[in-house]
């Protein structure tokens, strides 16, 4: 069997398979031939096991195979700002993070630059864990790729439906490259510390959407039955209003509580309450939506 390799002459890294030259513009995600982030620091704010007593050292890549209408972090997943750093510069910031008390490195949609990240790895490996936070729209062989440098991952897993996936990123086959991707990301073992941190696992995370609460109960069928019982599932309320959603007025506003409420009891219904984690209601509002600094 070959072996998948990057070529940026010819970007194949994503399901898209946009073909582009990177080293003369840029991808379907956006990104180009440079390594580009818009924040790092320690997020308080994921899922407890994550953040844990002193926070994620989250790191947020710019650009994005996905592109979702409704991007809560619109200006950095569409490449609109963000500053270039090196391999060497993006080790340095591991080091940085873990100096400042991280609990781990969080890499936030960083599939684009899965190359470069390996050469920063090979500079320098953090002696916390590793978090691959992703869209879930990822290809199984560029995985692979950044697979031995991950502990812990944090894949979304949006939808079930072909229809709504279509209507709000596009892409027809986010579920079938979604299940592919995740199930791949599942084998990673589960490890806790004896007080709670998550040091190795996965948790899939699905955000509740307006007037999409049938697809979401699909969505916890399918964690239910192709997940391993080692996986956790995070229910997500903290969708608001944001992006290019002028053309989509069921997106103007957050879900309610009655539609949250309705997830989350077929979530227990399922059983599925000893791994799960639910978000407050009152984490839906653009003061959860991060200041960007470069």
């Amino acid at each position: 069997m070959s072996v998948f390799t990057y070529d940026e002459h010819n970007c194949k890294l994503c399901p898209k398979e946009c073909g582009a030259n990177r080293a003369e513009r840029a991808g379907a995600c956006g990104a180009g031939s440079e390594m580009r982030i818009a924040k790092y620091y320690l997020h308080p704010f994921e899922e407890p096991c994550i953040s844990f007593k002193k926070g994620s050292g989250t790191i947020f890549f710019c650009g994005c195979s996905l592109q979702c209408v409704f991007c809560q972090n619109y200006e950095v997943s569409r490449a609109q700002r963000g500053k270039v750093v090196t391999p060497q510069e993006l080790a340095d910031i591991f080091k940085e993070l873990e100096d400042m008390g991280a609990e781990n490195v969080s890499l936030v949609t960083a599939g684009q630059f899965i190359p470069y990240l390996v050469r920063a790895f090979e500079i320098y490996r953090p002696k916390i864990p590793v978090v691959y936070n992703s869209g879930g729209y990822e290809k199984v062989e560029a995985l692979k790729l950044i697979d031995p440098y991950v502990d812990i991952y944090l894949p979304d897993m949006k939808f079930c439906s072909s229809v709504l996936s279509k209507r709000y990123t596009g892409r027809e086959d986010y579920f079938e490259r979604a299940d592919d991707a995740i199930r791949f990301m599942a084998q990673k073992p589960l490890k806790m510390s004896e007080d709670g941190k998550m040091l190795s696992g996965v948790i899939v995370r699905h955000l509740v959407m307006p007037l999409c609460v049938n697809d979401s109960k699909t969505v916890l069928r399918w964690f239910k039955y192709a997940m391993p019982e080692t996986a956790y599932l995070s229910l997500m309320s903290q969708y608001t209003p944001f992006g290019s959603i002028d053309k989509y007025p069921e997106l103007s506003r957050p879900i309610t509580s009655r539609e949250y409420d309705a997830v989350l009891q077929a979530a227990f219904s399922l059983g599925l309450g000893d791994r799960l984690f639910a978000q407050e209601r009152s984490s839906s509002g653009e003061q959860y939506i991060p200041t960007w600094d470069f």
